[in-house]
């Protein structure tokens, strides 16, 4: 992957706990990957079992978070992952990758920076569309997270084909009803 998406990882790692909340270390490591962390912070010894369970905790509060459609209810409940997380912002460099804020603490275990750079990322997206520019498909057995930031009205489905569904199921039952 190009760049530095943090608030695509945290779609990616809250989706994949999502759809198997059991999801295994090696599956969290490949997905790290490929979202920019180096091989060596994701060996076995440096990514334990016992990390990635504190990962997919953490990918479970986000993804609640991801459900939030109300943009004040969203604002507390990242505040809350701040206050926990002990965030203080500061300015990192490393690797490829240009100078960016992390707000985790720098002894932070994986649940906690993913919490902190999550929250992180939410954070921007509200504060620069000034609304809740995420969440989970409402589509009947969907419930895929997604990020909305392009222009237009607010975007309520993960994509086209799921909007497509619920509006001609919503066109049929109002013909049924009628």
């Amino acid at each position: 992957m190009n760049g530095f998406h943090p608030a695509q990882r945290l779609i990616d790692l809250a989706e994949a706990v999502r759809t198997d909340p059991q999801a295994p270390r090696e599956a969290l490591a490949a997905l790290l990957a490929r979202h920019g962390e180096r091989p060596a912070d994701l060996t076995e010894t440096a990514f334990s079992a016992a990390d990635a369970a504190e990962l997919r905790d953490a990918a479970r509060r986000m993804g609640q978070v991801l459900a939030e459609t109300d943009a004040d209810l969203a604002a507390e409940a990242l505040n809350a992952v701040f206050a926990d997380c002990g965030a203080r912002p500061r300015l990192v460099r490393h690797e490829d990758h240009p100078w960016h804020l992390h707000v985790d603490r720098e002894d932070a275990g994986w649940g906690s920076w993913f919490l902190a750079s999550g929250a992180l990322a939410l954070a921007q997206l509200l504060t620069a569309h000034g609304r809740v520019a995420w969440g989970a498909c409402p589509a009947a057995g969907c419930g895929r997270y997604f990020t909305g930031t392009g222009p237009g009205s607010p975007r309520r489905y993960c994509s086209t084909g799921c909007a497509t569904r619920e509006r001609v199921a919503a066109h049929r039952r109002r013909k049924r009803e009628a």
